[in-house]
């Protein structure tokens, strides 16, 4: 056996028996003579499990119990006694003792009791840590990435999680926008909780208003029977809104109430029904363009904009393509049970060369192509669609993977530098970046400008 028990008990002779034999049987004992001492070895050490006398000088053996139950919930108490009461039983079980046992002491049944209750406390350890594994693995997708942009994202994600704000996040189609909203959930004290996703633009806006509020019975026609909405159906849980953009203006009103009030108007109804959900929005559309245009309100867009994360396309971030395509093959291997080992180098050097229009999605769309069409072992070019150059084509000689994409984004680059002749904003929308993005560039892959005024400053450069 193992673990480690603190046994409590004034009487000397009790105390040292009691401690030998629970040491015969494996465990690591500690010994206290008296409530003081014994609170003390609480704060101070692990204790797996507490044995204590009722009676004792200094703090009784109920207040060594609230102790444990106030430092360490997951600390085990058996209280003893030779003064039994109902009373005392029953007061001692409701305060969180796991069990109560009678003076004198049957040392088999001692050791039967105590070896239950560690047995017990391992399970529960076990199917805690087991479920958190089944989450880890199996909650839908996983943010990936190194590059600092998605790291600041990991960094703000596990800020905000624990928290009710509301989050927009915003970002072209496919960069993993739900994978994000996924992980705040996942993150928070509502990850055992409902997590519902609503696309804004998939539901008639026809039918949008009932299906996100509820109605009453003879709201409309057809209506028969009232139905709770979606937020309702919520309660507790996360609600992430996407292509919220796309929501029509006539219920933009109602939704800017869910996030003052807290509460929804089911259609039909005149009362007003709370609801407890945290709403996280997304968009590929610029708000901000939109409520200029007047085709969102602006109040809602602060409502909603109260943490705002902006994910990047694949184009800007190309150092998480290789960790991408390991997560993505990996996934894939248990779908479609294969037992691809990745993509070679060169395979690599084309997937971090494509410009991946389609973000993440498309790259997810790739990889399965190629693991269906190819051999089995490796992912080739050959399998991916719209096969390209060979990376070779491009000038990409390094066998690094980082150095490999650091080399074909320097170049190509400096190249588009050339065609702007200097023109950095110019270069940004041809290269369809920010600007603050492509002095970020310059910066992290040692681009070296010429002097001011020459024709090219920007085509001085050191491989």
């Amino acid at each position: 056996m193992s673990g480690t028990i603190l046994v409590v008990e004034d009487q000397d002779t009790a105390r040292q028996s009691l401690s030998e034999l629970l040491r015969d049987e494996g465990y690591e004992v500690l010994e206290a003579a008296d409530g003081d001492a014994a609170l003390q070895m609480i704060d101070d050490y692990s204790i797996d499990l507490v044995l204590t006398d009722l009676l004792l000088p200094g703090p009784d053996g109920i207040a060594v119990l609230k102790h444990a139950r106030d430092v360490s919930p997951q600390t085990l108490v058996i209280l003893m006694t030779a003064h039994a009461t109902v009373e005392t039983a029953i007061d001692a079980i409701h305060l969180g003792a796991q069990d109560y046992m009678l003076k004198p002491l049957v040392f088999d049944e001692v050791l039967m009791r105590i070896r239950r209750l560690m047995d017990y406390r391992s399970l529960a350890w076990e199917a805690q840590l087991l479920r958190k594994e089944v989450n880890r693995h199996f909650c839908a997708d996983q943010p990936v990435g190194r590059s600092k942009v998605m790291r600041e994202i990991f960094a703000l994600v596990a800020k905000v999680a624990p928290t009710a704000t509301t989050v927009l996040i915003t970002g072209e189609s496919g960069v993993g926008k739900e994978v994000i909203t996924r992980a705040l959930h996942q993150n928070s004290p509502r990850q055992s909780k409902v997590f519902l996703p609503i696309n804004c633009s998939a539901i008639p806006e026809s039918l949008l208003e009932s299906q996100l509020f509820g109605h009453v019975r003879g709201a409309f026609t057809g209506a028969t029977n009232s139905q709770e909405g979606l937020f309702q159906r919520a309660s507790g849980g996360t609600i992430f809104l996407d292509e919220i953009g796309e929501m029509p203006m006539p219920l933009q009103p109602k939704l800017l109430r869910v996030l003052e009030e807290r509460k929804v108007l089911p259609v039909g109804a005149t009362n007003p029904v709370k609801v407890d959900v945290r709403i996280i929005a997304s968009t590929n559309r610029d708000l901000e363009e939109e409520v200029a245009g007047g085709r969102f309100r602006e109040d809602l867009f602060y409502r909603l904009n109260v943490i705002g994360i902006y994910v990047p396309p694949l184009r800007e971030r190309r150092e998480d393509i290789p960790l991408l395509v390991e997560y993505l093959t990996r996934r894939h291997n248990e779908e479609m049970n294969m037992n691809y080992k990745g993509a070679d180098n060169a395979t690599m050097k084309t997937l971090m060369s494509l410009p991946w229009k389609g973000n993440i999605r498309e790259l997810d769309n790739a990889i399965e192509r190629a693991m269906i069409l190819g051999d089995g072992e490796w992912l080739k070019a050959e399998d991916l669609p719209n096969h390209r150059s060979t990376p070779d084509d491009l000038g990409l000689e390094e066998d690094n993977l980082s150095a490999a994409l650091d080399a074909y984004e320097k170049r190509h680059i400096v190249k588009i530098l050339d065609k702007a002749d200097g023109d950095k904003r110019q270069a940004a929308e041809f290269l369809g970046i920010s600007v603050s993005s492509i002095y970020r560039k310059i910066e992290e892959l040692g681009i070296h400008l010429g002097k001011p005024g020459s024709k090219n400053p920007q085509t001085t450069t050191e491989d």
